[in-house]
């Protein structure tokens, strides 16, 4: 059984990641691990973060020279930044300077609900393990989890289909290939699947008129993956249905708010038989589809064809015009505090998208084939092929 944590906060010493049931015996590739951390720090419309941190992942267990013992394994990814935010974030006792707290809660945010929940007077409390810095440590896992994947035939991709009222013409898309839409999104600031630059200008339009608005833009993007084998997750309990287990991890990135497999949404508008995928057999194919509109799950199970996952994704709450709020202590209206953010983060949320299918993946192929050992693990793949 695959688990996954992370720890750390915004402005603390780190992001960290904790995942059991690896199997032994696997080569990191540490220089895609890096590549990942970099790609979910790209994107048009980000904040200053991201030219403060570079982020490298540091393995501190389960691993040694190079390859995996089976054990628990521990990375971190350390923030440079952290010397700046020292005084106050330190973890050794000390007192904090009255000015220093946060006491103006951020509407959209965490802020206020944790600071009820958990009896703060401080909002950094609560802000500093919300943030989206958490990240970090989903993708370092992922990382690790999409390396395991890739050698194993499953290749895993994002890309962007619309920003605030911006989106790529469905026609653009249709009938391409998922490795084509995904090398057309590498080569594009905002994680576009098309080469169109009047496109791509009009998605950095819409980015730059909010900026200069002090507005944030949400946005949709799609998370695949191809080469799954057919079978993963259950019909016997709700628990174990693949799409259930995807739709929460995907759910669970910082200001997704909607996450659809397949025509998702789209198929309540649509007959059964515009909906439902019709099943061939030919002697070298096997059984197959000529369509994918499940996305890749029948009866929360893989079934061949590539998952399609697509998720959408609210603007970012800290605006820098900010909205009204109410001090904690004094109970005066005031407008929210700021603090460093994006304008837009729809393309580096795509690749924690990556990261989280990659984790829930990986998983579901552990518990149908189970094994402590990486090479016993491509050996039972390859028999059941």
């Amino acid at each position: 059984m695959l688990r996954f944590y992370t720890a750390g906060e915004s402005h603390g010493k780190g992001i960290f990641a904790y995942l059991e049931g690896i199997p032994a015996n696997f080569e990191i590739d540490f220089d895609f691990i890096n590549f990942e951390m970099a790609r979910r720090q790209k994107g048009y419309g980000r904040g200053g973060r991201m030219k403060i941190e570079k982020d490298r992942v540091e393995f501190l267990s389960g691993v040694r020279l190079g390859k995996t013992l089976g054990s628990p394994i521990l990375m971190a990814v350390w923030n440079r930044d952290y010397k700046n935010w020292e005084g106050i974030m330190k973890p050794e006792p000390g007192e904090l300077p009255p000015e220093k707290a946060v006491t103006r809660p951020r509407p959209g945010h965490a802020d206020l609900t944790g600071v009820l929940k958990y009896g703060f007077s401080d909002v950094r409390n609560v802000l500093e393990r919300s943030s989206a810095r958490e990240t970090a440590g989903r993708v370092a896992a992922g990382a690790l989890c999409k390396d395991i994947l890739r050698r194993l035939g499953v290749e895993i991709g994002s890309f962007v289909i619309s920003i605030g009222s911006a989106e790529v013409p469905r026609e653009l898309i249709e009938g391409r290939e998922f490795r084509e839409l995904f090398e057309n999104a590498e080569k594009s600031e905002v994680r576009i699947p098309v080469l169109d630059k009047e496109v791509e200008e009009r998605f950095k339009r819409e980015i730059d008129e909010a900026k200069e608005r002090g507005e944030s833009l949400g946005g949709i993007f799609v998370v695949y993956a191809t080469g799954v084998p057919v079978g993963l997750g259950s019909y016997t309990q709700w628990d174990k249905r693949l799409d259930g287990k995807i739709a929460q991890a995907i759910m669970s990135i910082q200001a997704v708010k909607g996450v659809e497999i397949g025509l998702g949404f789209e198929a309540a508008k649509l007959p059964g038989s515009k909906v439902h995928d019709e099943i061939f057999y030919s002697e070298e194919r096997g059984f197959y589809r000529l369509t994918n509109r499940a996305g890749g799950i029948e009866g929360g199970m893989t079934n061949g064809e590539p998952i399609v996952v697509k998720a959408a994704m609210k603007p970012i709450p800290t605006l820098y015009k900010p909205l009204r709020s109410v001090d904690l202590r004094t109970k005066e209206p005031f407008v929210a505090s700021i603090e460093r953010s994006d304008v837009c983060a729809v393309p580096a949320a795509a690749v924690v998208g990556e990261a989280m299918l990659a984790i829930t993946l990986l998983g579901a192929l552990l518990e149908k084939y189970p094994s402590d050992n990486f090479n016993d693990l491509v050996k039972l793949l390859k028999s059941r092929n």
